[in-house]
């Protein structure tokens, strides 16, 4: 009788490859990196494709094979396949690119609120630099709280942030052609690849590793499924067919209505609903979409904000690498001062935009700077699946990828092209200085990335290590 109910308690476990699928696009996909391709028209479409076949898929099953044989997540994996420093090293970068990657997400925000008010401020620096340092403290004053609410909102995000504004905008988009309108960017089989004018005329290429990062996250429920072999790879083909419709069509759109020269890489989204509502004579339609776009943006802020930080967490506790003050818990179970120390740097790199005069330089420096400091996290998961294969192909594993080895060098040699690219300036940013552009990109990515999580290394401490329950782990 009790192993019935056994067994009966595990088949309820079971997640169905679809549900995957729909969990893992949720994730993953979104409208803010649309305007950053759009600026490509056509040649978007190679743009999106091109990572996903060289960075998506090895990610994706790498990740799925580590997951299924061994718990713990990324510090565990490389932890166990490297050593525990370079196991250290991934998750900080892991926690880390958040850093870069909440001040670019409230400059999204920023700009799209600013069509809900007062268009001209999309482009205002101080404005955008103000929100993203407002909305930043509100949001750890909330997850302080540990509020629970919070919860269900990455799930609406989907809908209401992408699934919704993005079939409008992809539906405005073909009946404005269809009238016979001409689109801004040509659509022309002339313009399927982008125009080669040197390597920084495909460096956009490089903010599309980040749009499919997150792979390994979703990996871990690959256990959860009934056969993970078969049904894993096909979660993974059609969460990547939706991922790319989600990414392409509203990227087409944007450019079908907002001429390259003009489009803002933080409200390129809202310029093309204004530009089609206006066309259309709705434009009363403009600030509902953009509360919906910014209600969707900040949910997924707060949802995640203490997520990242809960890893480094345990680890800085249970190994002693972080200091007590910054893994003490307040009375909410939270991690209060690693969130503020967290907010302390946020601000400092908010004040870019008020620095720097085109809010588009800030938001791509920042989102380059994300994507260097993320994809040192993934050359290492890479490095460690490899080793892990070969020194221990008896481990059990729910899930063995095919041509692992091949998977791994794919994915890490895309990794670091992708580096590497990501230190030239972008051809739409060619008037700035390249050595200034180099200085930030590098800068940041090697404080934050590297030094960081070095000088705690180098000055960890026996009398931080901290029990963690079993539970927790």
């Amino acid at each position: 009788m009790t192993g019935t109910a056994t067994k009966a308690a595990t088949t309820t476990k079971y997640l169905s490859w679809v549900t995957l699928a729909l969990m893992t696009t949720s994730s993953v996909a979104s409208l803010r990196s649309a305007p950053t391709m759009a600026v490509y028209g056509l040649a978007c479409v190679f743009l999106y494709i091109v990572p996903a076949v060289l960075f998506l898929m090895p990610t994706s099953l790498v990740a799925a094979e580590l997951a299924s044989g061994w718990d713990g997540g990324v510090y565990k994996w490389v932890g166990d396949g490297l050593s525990k420093p370079l196991g250290f090293l991934a998750v900080w970068c892991q926690f880390a690119m958040t850093i870069f990657y909440y001040p670019s997400l409230l400059a999204y925000v920023a700009s799209t609120f600013a069509y809900i008010i007062h268009p001209s401020l999309a482009s205002n620096g101080p404005y955008v630099a103000i929100v993203i340092i407002t909305v930043y403290w509100a949001g750890v004053y909330v997850s302080s709280r540990g509020t629970k609410t919070v919860a269900g909102l990455s799930s609406m995000g989907l809908i209401i942030g992408t699934l919704i504004p993005g079939t409008l905008l992809v539906v405005l988009g073909l009946v404005f052609l269809s009238q016979g309108n001409p689109s801004a960017a040509p659509m022309d089989s002339a313009h399927l690849l982008p125009a080669w004018t040197g390597l920084a005329s495909l460096v956009l290429i490089v903010n599309n590793f980040l749009s499919y990062a997150g792979m390994e996250m979703n990996a871990v429920h690959v256990s959860s499924l009934r056969n993970p072999g078969k049904e894993f790879p096909k979660a993974m083909a059609l969460a990547a067919g939706l991922v790319l419709v989600i990414f392409i069509l509203p990227a087409l759109a944007i450019s079908w209505v907002v001429p390259s020269a003009s489009l803002s890489l933080t409200a390129g989204v809202m310029q093309a609903f204004d530009g089609f509502f206006s066309h259309f004579h709705i434009g009363f339609l403009t600030p509902i979409v953009g509360i919906a776009l910014v209600a969707a943006a900040l949910g997924g802020m707060l949802t995640w904000l203490a997520g990242p930080s809960k890893g480094l967490l345990l680890i800085g506790r249970s190994e002693g690498y972080l200091p007590p003050v910054l893994t003490r818990l307040n009375k909410h179970g939270v991690q209060q001062n690693m969130l503020v120390a967290q907010g302390v740097f946020t601000t400092a790199i908010a004040l870019l935009y008020a620095l720097i005069p085109n809010v588009s330089s800030a938001y791509w420096i920042l989102s380059v700077i994300t994507t260097q400091v993320y994809l040192i996290m993934y050359v290492l998961m890479f490095a460690a699946a490899a080793k892990l294969r070969r020194d221990d192909p008896d481990h059990p594993r729910g899930y063995r990828a095919p041509a692992l080895y091949a998977l791994c060098l794919l994915g890490s040699v895309s990794s670091v092209a992708a580096f590497a690219i990501g230190f030239v300036p972008p051809s739409q940013f060619g008037s700035g200085n390249p050595l200034m552009y180099f200085a930030i990109v590098g800068g940041g990515m090697g404080i934050v990335g590297l030094l960081i999580p070095y000088l705690f290394y180098r000055n960890r401490r026996e009398s931080w290590k901290i029990a963690v329950p079993q539970e927790a782990q």
